[in-house]
């Protein structure tokens, strides 16, 4: 296992097919962020849930999710489990965000990730920010898609107990479903700890990375 600590980073892109993607996949990674950098700049993309409950939700867990940030949030209408027939927009979407932004970090969705909608984003992600460091977080669902992964972001226990209380809180549309609850989340952060000598992780996949080892 390698440790490599760089500089926190000043601006974070998270992008996300649906409501509540990036708090399940990456939440417990933008609150140790934010908390060690008060002001960090996170400019956050979701592409479906647009004008209703959902978005609503989003709004009110992002905030909590990134507590002391400079917080912008952009919820689009594009239906849910549609994207591959939406391509045009939902690549608009992502190329107006790069063209706004300068991150020094993306969050964005696996290449690998079995659902159209997570795999169709993650795909234009890597094509718009080819010069970033662009971590592709994971969620479990009914697919099992789950797999060996490449970068972990070490949870302090009271950070991922914060997580699981924040997702349960700010999305009750979704407690419906047997996968969305305590043991899951809090599960496959252990796992993930494990993998990294933590206590609990959320864990990430990267496909290319330039070093830059010189002075």
């Amino acid at each position: 296992m390698i440790r490599l600590r760089t500089g926190g980073p000043d601006r974070v892109v998270a992008v996300g097919a649906h409501c509540d993607d990036i708090a399940i996949g990456a939440g417990g990674t933008l609150l140790t962020l934010c908390l060690a950098r008060p002001g960090v700049r996170v400019d956050v993309l979701v592409l479906s849930g647009g004008g209703g409950e959902r978005e609503q939700e989003e709004r009110a867990a992002l905030a909590a999710f990134c507590p002391g940030a400079d917080l912008r949030v952009t919820v689009l209408k594009l239906p849910d489990g549609r994207m591959p027939a939406h391509w045009e927009e939902a690549k608009a979407a992502v190329e107006e965000l790069r063209a706004r932004t300068e991150p020094d970090l993306v969050l964005a969705p696996r290449t690998e990730d079995a659902h159209q909608d997570h795999r169709g984003l993650a795909r234009l992600i890597t094509t718009a920010f080819r010069d970033h460091l662009v971590l592709g977080y994971e969620i479990v669902k009914w697919d099992g898609d789950l797999g060996r992964m490449t970068a972990y972001q070490p949870l302090s226990p009271e950070t991922a107990e914060r997580k699981v209380r924040l997702l349960q809180e700010h999305y009750p549309s979704q407690r419906h479903r047997p996968w969305y609850d305590r043991e899951a989340f809090l599960g496959l952060a252990r796992i993930r700890g494990i993998e990294c000598h933590a206590r609990y992780a959320e864990a990430f996949a990267v496909t290319k990375v330039t070093l830059d080892l010189g002075e």
